[in-house]
């Protein structure tokens, strides 16, 4: 994927559909500033030789990051991101960033592993929320979990031989 911002990594093992897996590997890099406005995300094809899942598995994740506002996809040039997520502080080499990494790294020493750091840092953020500091949740994580169980719900249809496929320079 010579020339792109983004490499998709997908976990097998995870349970969590490959399309969902690359919403939020997209959503992330646009959160954390790697994809920018106006980037061109891996063609189907692309991403189909790096992770070895089905073409139309990429083509239902790019729909959806589409339906979401966040890209666009342009016949013969390939699918563009159109929104940011980024907010100040979550870009690399940001003080937050580079805080956060002590953190981390501390929390490795103490013989956290990368689960448990996550559920530390889950907790932390709901007792956080439960406080009544959710008002300074940013927008687009409001409806995650009806977004994640919408996902589920359509995991059923993924497979669904009655399901015209898609073709790759429709995306």
């Amino acid at each position: 994927m010579e020339g792109d911002v983004v490499e998709y990594r997908i976990d097998r093992r995870s349970g969590v559909p490959a399309y969902v897996q690359i919403v939020r590997q997209t959503e992330q890099a646009l959160r954390m500033g790697v994809l920018q406005v106006g980037d061109r995300l891996p063609t189907a094809k692309e991403v189909v030789a790096a992770t070895a899942i089905n073409p139309n598995t990429v083509f239902r994740a790019y729909r959806d990051l589409e339906q979401a506002g966040l890209v666009r996809s342009r016949r013969g040039l390939g699918t563009f991101v159109t929104r940011s997520l980024a907010r100040p502080g979550a870009e690399d080499g940001s003080p937050l960033r580079a805080e956060l990494a002590r953190w981390i790294g501390r929390a490795r020493e103490t013989g956290l592993d990368r689960d448990d750091v996550l559920a530390l840092v889950t907790a932390a953020l709901d007792e956080h929320e439960r406080s009544g500091d959710a008002r300074h949740r940013p927008p687009e994580h409001h409806g995650t979990q009806e977004r994640d169980e919408r996902h589920q719900r359509d995991e059923r249809h993924e497979h669904d031989p009655g399901r015209p496929a898609r073709r790759e320079e429709d995306i």
